[in-house]
């Protein structure tokens, strides 16, 4: 590809955005790439007219990688100091980043990207690959909708870069799923657009509820996440059907561990999906 390397960046996010990447993907591409290319053009020897395909080039891949990793390229200080070392999982992301613009210039060159030996955090593409995942599979036990519940909030997490805890006193009409020119939802800070995929597991959990809060007979209370199945039995106490309550933080969370042991056969918590960086 000839083009410079910046318009190619350029263009490589705005056709994230065009097929609906969340937001914090596209933030980060866009961050590790812009940091790519400035290194480069740092560089002596850089000619000011860097092409996609030569900024790809192995040897500055290479020499970023290792600045980045000794600290060199970072903007801002850390509780470790401005000069610490990048954290692996940043090393990681970086590597990972640059395979999927590799791919989108068309250049021939892939790095290998080290194993995510803690789970934390994982980059977009492979959240996106575990999300798919659990709305696909169902673990042991599970009923439909208790596993597209679980999907459904790893979806949003993802998505959102919100905690369980943020996202678990959410209502279903903050969810604006028709809205036009993309799906969105609304948060305490204001709307944020949703993308394709999460959208599809999203209409699939509704449809779950739907069938959850029909018992209700009309005084559905309109909580996001409700409960899957009543509660336990407890003496003098007559616990409420699953969808007149909201679901708990706990239970939530619950539920994310055991179906992603069970599906997955690792531990990965819900904030390992938020992007960093």
């Amino acid at each position: 590809m000839t083009a410079a390397a910046l318009d190619t960046i350029t263009a490589f996010l705005n056709d994230l955005e065009e097929r609906r990447y969340a937001d914090s993907t596209r933030r980060l591409r866009g961050l590790f790439l812009t940091e790519y290319l400035e290194h480069a053009l740092n560089t002596e020897g850089t000619p000011a007219g860097l092409t996609a395909c030569a900024l790809m080039e192995l040897p500055r891949a290479h020499a970023w990688l290792t600045d980045a990793g000794a600290g060199l390229t970072r903007r801002r200080n850390t509780l470790r100091g401005p000069d610490a070392p990048s954290t692996v999982n940043s090393t990681r992301v970086r590597i990972i980043t640059y395979n999927v613009f590799a791919a989108y210039v068309g250049t021939p060159w892939r790095l290998d990207v080290p194993p995510n030996h803690t789970g934390e955090h994982l980059d977009p593409d492979e959240a996106r690959r575990v999300i798919h995942t659990l709305a696909v599979k169902r673990s042991t036990g599970a009923t439909a909708a208790a596993a597209i519940r679980t999907a459904a909030v790893a979806a949003l997490v993802a998505a959102t870069g919100r905690t369980v805890a943020e996202l678990a006193s959410l209502d279903v009409t903050d969810l604006q799923l028709d809205h036009r020119p993309a799906p969105r939802i609304l948060l305490e800070d204001g709307p944020l657009p949703l993308d394709a995929d999460t959208v599809r597991i999203l209409r699939r959990w509704l449809r779950q509820r739907a069938g959850i809060t029909a018992a209700l007979e009309g005084t559905d209370p309109g909580y996001l996440w409700v409960p899957t199945q009543p509660g336990r039995p407890r003496e003098d106490h007559n616990e409420p059907p699953p969808g007149a309550r909201r679901a708990a933080v706990r239970t939530l969370h619950s539920a994310h561990r055991r179906t992603v042991l069970d599906i997955l056969g690792t531990p990965l918590r819900p904030n390992a999906l938020r992007a960093s960086g």
